[in-house]
């Protein structure tokens, strides 16, 4: 490596880095205070909050760090034209291809660390935030069992329970669900008990009635019921379910077995989906870093500023992020067309180069 690639190589880790800094400060500040809200309003200690946070910075690392990277191929390409060092370059024979290896050195470099997220940290980290969100969810469950105490888990909910059995059996219950402005049902039963379940922990009450009142008419209606379930996972959330796609590790993706599939309950081209999503999304710091540096190399030098440079290679990005979106359909749909994940990032290298080989011949010298 030259030091002309040393020189702008470090310019991008150092601008990459500060704006890593600021990109996942504001990301994670956004998530932690709705985490915070949620969890502590669930009379979760701090410590739950401070590990949940925790578990889902991998996942920020891996949105910002593609952002990161353009960011800071665009910012260190403008200074560089705009001090007219770029001229000097150009000017003493080096082509602009030449001058985009430090920038394709420094998207690998991003694309290793991506890589190592999205095969190993990120798989984990799902797995492990999915486990502690569980037994949160059994200690909220737990949480209600208090006799002869009224109790709002949530919002609108008020709960109550006269008399629990040594077996766990509940007598006396009754239940009051606020959370529509356009009714209120309250619930009373002889006797109720929990039950976990797959979509979550329900309550299944037993010799009952259920009293709507409605808010706008005024009008109440009973109805009673020898048997009724009611969903407790809005208030303690999922418990008890099997792991997402995103859990496993890229070794079990790559042979996913009726075991596993019935686990996740995904299909055989979600898993494949996922599996190439890995491989191709870790590239995307490599497209992201060529597109800020080729759109503003295809303007070239310019004292009336770089604006449209700037918004050419904007428009890029969110066509790239666009297409993304679009083909992920039907790649999950159907398992032989996993490979148009890479269509975008091909496509976004393609028209990098091609930016870059209009620079290059804008500046040949006309005999």
């Amino acid at each position: 490596m030259t030091r002309l690639d040393r020189y702008i190589l470090a310019q991008l880790l150092w601008v990459f880095g500060f704006f890593s800094l600021v990109l996942v400060s504001v990301y994670w500040v956004n998530r932690a205070v709705r985490l915070f809200d949620q969890l502590i309003s669930d009379g979760q200690p701090m410590s739950v909050f401070l590990e949940f946070t925790a578990l889902s910075l991998p996942m920020l690392i891996r949105t910002v760090l593609p952002i990161s990277a353009f960011v800071a191929a665009t910012y260190v390409t403008l200074g560089l034209l705009r001090n007219s060092e770029m001229s000097v370059l150009q000017a003493a024979g080096i082509s602009p291809f030449r001058i985009a290896r430090p920038v394709v050195v420094f998207g690998l470099i991003v694309t290793a660390f991506l890589t190592l997220l999205m095969h190993f940290l990120i798989p984990e980290a799902r797995a492990e935030l999915a486990r502690r969100q569980v037994e949160v969810a059994q200690n909220l469950t737990a949480s209600l069992l208090q006799d002869g105490v009224f109790q709002h888990p949530a919002e609108g909910i008020t709960f109550f329970i006269n008399e629990i059995t040594e077996d766990g059996t509940m007598r006396g219950i009754y239940l009051s669900d606020a959370r529509s402005q356009l009714q209120r049902i309250d619930y009373t039963a002889r006797t109720a008990l929990i039950v976990p379940e797959a979509t979550g922990p329900k309550l299944v009450m037993i010799d009952g009635q259920a009293q709507v009142h409605d808010q706008r008419s005024g009008r109440l209606s009973v109805t009673g019921f020898g048997d009724f379930t009611y969903d407790l996972s809005s208030m303690a959330g999922p418990a008890g379910r099997g792991r997402s796609v995103q859990e496993l590790t890229s070794s079990e993706l790559m042979s996913p077995t009726p075991a596993l599939l019935a686990e996740t309950r995904a299909s055989e081209a979600q898993f494949r989906f996922e599996l190439v999503s890995r491989f191709v999304d870790g590239f995307a710091a490599v497209a992201a870093a060529l597109i800020g540096f080729s759109a503003l190399m295809a303007g070239g030098f310019s004292r009336l500023g770089f604006w449209k440079e700037i918004v050419l290679a904007v428009v890029l990005m969110a066509l790239v992020q666009s297409l993304t979106n679009a083909l992920a359909g039907p790649a999950m749909r159907q398992a032989s067309l996993a490979w148009l994940g890479a269509i975008p990032l091909a496509l976004a290298v393609a028209a990098s180069m091609g930016l870059i080989g209009w620079a290059t011949r804008r500046r040949r010298v006309k005999p």
